[in-house]
């Protein structure tokens, strides 16, 4: 996976990949092995379909396909090249005077995933050869060369070579699929996410190796984000990788996704406290002359600065840095405390589907500390003592409302993620997953 920068360098230093993936030899064999259902059906209908009326009733239509079974499809990796779909398809064609004959059309094209200049991944076919030729029956004695002849007398009413031009469609993973990959995709109800790709991938023997960058959006508006200090590069995964595909994401497309729920707000919570003015007036004599009728108790929290995440091996921590505005109020809400709460917190990783879903495990450490106060000095053992409780039990639970919708994964549409296994290592996340194609 350290190809995935090495191999892949930016036209411009302000892109790099944050994330990426590799389509695994496996993973193409799965998408041959979909795929030839759905090349039997178009290839059904393309040859199928009635022949054009004849020029004169002295020569009229003589070949009819009564039967198109797909008996091979399949799609190999052609390292630093792209890949070669080979398809062998039974014909039953029946002709008015004679008996039905059975002919092979075998196709064998060379295809590549190319850039277009609207930045989308698009699939190409370098070259194709279609040849067609009649099968002999068992009965035959003769089983030398096909016939070539009657081959051709088929070859000019269906005109393989059409189907040459539109190959690419006979896989389930056409142009208007891969541009799929890059939509965008929402986090919250203000915050997006997209995956762009950086250029045409790279084809190597461990599989099709993507590079992507991502970028956040928040009311519509690209935000700018932290500038990772290194590039991304990983080490390659084992060479025999059972997975269809292989995820991978760096630390700094964690710290951007958290800095782009700081920037659209999402991490500010209010926190409702078992206290009220009155009990608090018992341990903060001062509250006493701010209140006179006994109000709940509540912390507004706002981030201060942009969270951070750190990446080890099987452990993956945020760090927030909050600051919180100690008040009472429902309708008309009156501060009297403004404290800094930082939080280090353990993050838990699944996928469901094609979404990566985030959440706050265990709060590993708080530190909170007096910024401000309209009730004279507060020690900070009792600002742990009063509201430590309701930090360490609502901000995990508030933040995990914002992430439980989880984030989308790469994908492309009508195809999900199954036998996920998430491993965190020092800097970035491997997610090798199967592919199932979806009902």
């Amino acid at each position: 996976l350290s190809i995935l920068l090495s191999l892949l360098v930016p036209a411009h230093t302000t892109r790099s990949p944050d994330c990426g993936g590799i389509l695994t030899p496996s993973g193409l064999r799965y998408l041959a092995e979909v795929s030839k259902p759905h090349a039997e059906s178009v290839l059904r209908q393309d040859l199928m379909a009635p022949p054009a009326p004849a020029p004169s009733p002295i020569s009229p239509s003589r070949n009819q396909i009564t039967s198109v079974k797909v008996d091979k499809f399949s799609l190999t990796l052609i390292p630093d090249t792209g890949m070669r779909l080979s398809i062998e398809v039974d014909l039953s064609i029946t002709s008015a005077p004679s008996t039905p004959k059975e002919m092979r059309l075998s196709i064998l094209a060379d295809l590549h995933v190319e850039m277009n200049p609207e930045g989308n991944l698009e699939l190409v076919t370098s070259d194709c050869k279609p040849t067609l030729e009649e099968v002999q029956s068992s009965e035959e004695t003769d089983r030398s060369a096909p016939h070539k002849s009657s081959g051709s007398d088929v070859e000019k009413q269906i005109n393989i070579e059409k189907i040459c031009l539109e190959v690419s469609k006979l896989l389930l993973f056409p142009n208007e699929r891969l541009m799929s990959l890059a939509a965008p995709f929402p986090i919250t109800p203000t915050c997006q996410v997209q995956y762009l790709p950086l250029a045409a991938p790279m084809y190597s023997e461990q599989g099709i190796i993507i590079s992507l960058q991502t970028t956040f959006q928040v009311a519509g508006a690209v935000i700018p984000l932290p500038v990772s200090p290194v590039p991304f590069s990983m080490p390659e995964p084992a060479r025999s990788s059972p997975s269809h595909l292989i995820l991978a994401f760096s630390k700094h497309f964690y710290t951007s996704l958290f800095s782009a729920l700081e920037e659209s707000g999402a991490l500010n919570v209010s926190l409702l406290s078992s206290l009220t003015t009155a009990t608090l007036a018992e341990r903060i004599t001062q509250m006493g002359s701010l209140f006179q009728e006994d109000l709940p108790v509540v912390l507004q929290a706002v981030t201060r600065s942009s969270p951070h995440v750190v990446l080890e091996e099987d452990k993956a921590i945020v760090k927030l840095f909050l600051t919180a505005q100690i008040g009472a109020g429902s309708s008309l809400f009156q501060s009297f405390l403004s404290v800094n709460v930082d939080v280090t917190a353990r993050l838990q990783l699944s996928v469901t589907d094609t979404r990566m879903i985030i959440s706050v495990a265990a709060i590993e450490d708080i530190e909170l500390s007096l910024a401000a106060s309209d009730v004279g000095p507060v020690l900070a053992a009792l600002l742990e003592e009063l509201f430590l409780p309701t930090i360490r039990e609502e901000v995990p639970a508030q933040i995990n409302v914002v992430l439980r919708q989880g984030v989308f994964l790469p994908h492309i549409a009508s195809f999900t993620y199954t036998d996920v296994n998430i491993t965190i290592h020092k800097d970035y996340v491997l997610i090798p997953c199967n592919l199932q194609l979806e009902a």
